[in-house]
């Protein structure tokens, strides 16, 4: 039986939260400490988040390994709400529980999770050797929380910039995740 892996990267610390937003000075420092740590794992594909501080934490190492970097918008971060938020953070909380919940003009954990795991299959499916794929906080959370329910709010919490888990999938229909990153 063949194993498929994925490893799943949460990009490193950021000026901010705008999708333009680029990584901060200790992110340009984390994305090469990241690079650093990928090169042990036979990586032949990467796709990332539409969003700026998502490319630019694999940059160091798509160009030492000369890879290109693929974007797209279905790994792009959770839109909670069309407008600020101060409850944010209860929103994220209560999605874990209630995966309709949803804030006036954004999305829902199972709508998330459902365009998540869109791209991720169509991954899996193409047979890379390992590839790697690079996500926000909140989407990486929901997709570990769609394969092990006790991965929740504590869980968010606990991801830290970057964070690096192995998705395995050994075709029975079972899929495992293990977070590799100690940085």
């Amino acid at each position: 039986m063949t194993v498929h892996t994925l490893l799943l990267v949460r990009h490193c610390a950021a000026t901010g939260q705008h999708p333009d937003a680029p990584l901060s000075d200790a992110g340009g420092q984390q994305s090469q400490t990241l690079a650093s740590f990928l090169s042990d794992y036979p990586i032949d594909h990467i796709t990332t988040s539409e969003y700026l501080r998502a490319r630019q934490s694999i940059e160091p190492f798509a160009s030492q390994s000369n890879l290109t970097i693929n974007a797209d918008a279905r790994l792009n971060e959770r839109t909670l709400s069309a407008e600020p938020l101060d409850n944010w953070q209860d929103v994220v909380r209560n999605s874990f529980d209630d995966h309709d919940l949803r804030a006036p003009g954004g999305e829902s954990a199972r709508e998330v999770i459902a365009r998540a795991w869109t791209v991720l299959d169509e991954i899996f499916d193409a047979d890379h050797a390992m590839p790697l794929v690079v996500t926000h906080g909140n989407l990486l959370a929901l997709v570990l929380h769609s394969l092990d329910h006790t991965f929740g709010f504590e869980g968010w919490e606990s991801l830290s910039n970057p964070d690096v888990f192995v998705l395995d999938d050994a075709g029975s229909g079972q899929m495992t995740f293990e977070r590799i990153w100690n940085g």
